[in-house]
């Protein structure tokens, strides 16, 4: 095994062919607070949101923009051109070569495109192939079943449930844990990519296949 520390992320942009993610700021608090509007119920599971008012969410911004861990960037799919949710790298073990995809909020008309699973992907391989990450993790509240499905999608292992592993909003949190290995990695990896491939999608951006990557 190669004990070396992997490099820590770095606040640098990731361009794919249906999405650019852009190291998060309050340049993006514009666009990100009309992203908010109509999405009360996206907040359901995640540890913040929904906000009160505009200053609420600028303050909260400038605060999380600005942590090395979680590192936050904001998802600007190229259909609209608008930034439309944000995604970290956190839990962050350059000695254990361990390292979190989370906090990933996606605004209503971003959810479940082509655009949502290539920002995921993004990192996802910047993780494991450009800074050598042997373990990619994921985990969400035990309750939140479309997180539990992305993560199958994305070809992540299911690996147990911690109980009462937080208090998240003043309330017991279960939280599911997920895996992909440096050796299970080119499989997800690939299988990902294929269903991205511009072959893959009909002239109205419809996917031809489904994404199934986990293991059966």
């Amino acid at each position: 095994m190669d004990a070396t520390p992997r490099p820590l992320p770095a606040r640098l942009p990731h361009r794919g062919t249906a999405v650019t993610l852009e190291p998060l700021g309050l340049r993006h608090a514009e666009e990100l607070w009309q992203a908010t509007q109509g999405a009360t119920d996206s907040w359901a599971y995640m540890g913040y949101g929904p906000f009160p008012d505009e200053g609420a969410f600028r303050r909260f911004l400038a605060g999380f923009a600005t942590t090395h861990d979680p590192m936050a960037w904001a998802v600007r799919p190229h259909v609209s051109g608008l930034a439309s949710g944000w995604l970290t790298l956190m839990e962050i073990q350059p000695a254990n070569a361990a390292i979190e995809l989370g906090h990933i909020w996606f605004s209503p008309r971003m959810q479940r495109s082509r655009a949502a699973t290539e920002a995921m992907f993004l990192l996802m391989r910047h993780a494991m192939d450009d800074l050598g990450y042997r373990r990619l993790v994921w985990k969400c509240n035990a309750l939140n079943a479309p997180s539990r499905r992305a993560a199958q999608r994305l070809g992540f292992t299911y690996e147990g449930t911690l109980r009462a592993h937080l208090v998240v909003k003043g309330r017991r949190r279960d939280t599911a844990f997920f895996s992909i290995l440096e050796d299970e990695w080119p499989a997800r990896r690939d299988a990902i990519a294929a269903w991205l491939a511009d072959e893959n999608f009909d002239h109205h951006g419809v996917a031809r296949t489904a994404l199934r990557a986990a293991p059966g």
